[in-house]
């Protein structure tokens, strides 16, 4: 029997992902926003809170919310459920489950010409991520404050495409006094939108390469989370074909469980040994 590729695979888990995340259905026809209690509970992935179809809280705007807050609180529970997650998944949230990085994986599937930056400048472009992690995520909502002493959820408000696109295009569509309060910091956030899906077709992931906080959060358990992918050395004759099938740009053979891996599993297919594996106690999923 042929076997099924780690690639088609993947496709299905992330449909079935972003369904599970939004599944909010009516929220689409009456343009509302689901208040359950499962929006009390932080799902793993960049999945804005006000998306008409969202399910759950994003992490990161749950993060910036309890930091911007007027009294002060500390984000136990968003930052404990994140470290469960990273310790659990590393990035493979990020390659799995993330409805923002399927969009792109699928923008990057029509046939444009594709595009590979320097290495030197894709190397140093992958370090915004943390900036947008520490700067816009952690430390503006907690130090810049207005003269009430709140701060602003800067990363949401200013940056976010995922919340652009799941929530502000839909509401704004479903929602005519919304349309007339359309300002200046919609269309900057809109024109961002538009950049990441442009380089999206000739740049793979280029939001989780370059912007994503959440990425840059999980990027730091990828080396020790539960899934992770091995390398049998005994086996590999480093002929180099699973680094240039990997589009996140990962050294395979120096270290897979590099931050920058998704666990996507395009290495794994491409090995002409099939020496690339899970980590033991995840290879009889």
């Amino acid at each position: 029997m042929k076997k099924v590729k780690q690639e088609t695979k993947r496709n299905i888990i992330q449909l079935l992902a972003t369904v599970l995340f939004n599944g909010y259905a009516i929220g689409y026809q009456k343009g509302s926003i689901f208040t359950g209690k499962s929006k009390q509970f932080c799902v793993p992935v960049l999945n804005c809170y006000s998306c008409p179809g969202a399910l759950g809280a994003c992490p990161i705007g749950a993060l910036q919310s309890l930091l911007s807050g007027y009294k002060y609180r500390f984000p136990f529970y968003v930052l404990g459920t994140l470290m469960l997650f990273g310790v659990l998944l590393g990035r493979v949230i990020c390659g799995f489950l993330c409805p923002f990085g399927w969009l792109q994986d699928l923008l990057h599937k029509i046939p444009v010409k594709k595009v590979k930056l320097p290495v030197k400048l894709d190397r140093y472009l992958r370090y915004l991520k943390y900036v947008m992690l520490f700067l816009f995520v952690l430390i503006l909502p907690i130090f810049v404050r207005d003269e009430f002493g709140f701060g602003k959820t800067w990363f949401c408000k200013y940056v976010c495409p995922a919340g652009t696109f799941g929530a502000g295009l839909p509401l704004i569509t479903l929602n005519a006094p919304l349309r007339n309060s359309i300002g200046g910091l919609f269309g900057w956030k809109l024109s961002i939108l538009i950049l990441i899906i442009v380089l999206s077709m000739i740049i793979y992931r280029p939001f989780c390469k370059y912007l994503c906080p959440l990425g840059a959060f999980y990027s730091f358990f990828n080396k020790f989370s539960l899934y992770r992918l091995t390398v049998d050395k005994s086996k590999c004759v480093n002929c180099k074909t699973c680094e240039r099938t990997c589009k996140m740009g990962v050294e395979v053979t120096k270290d897979i469980n590099s931050p920058e891996c998704i666990r996507c599993g395009n290495c794994m297919d491409a090995c002409p040994k099939g020496c690339i594996h899970r980590a033991e106690e995840w290879r009889k999923i």
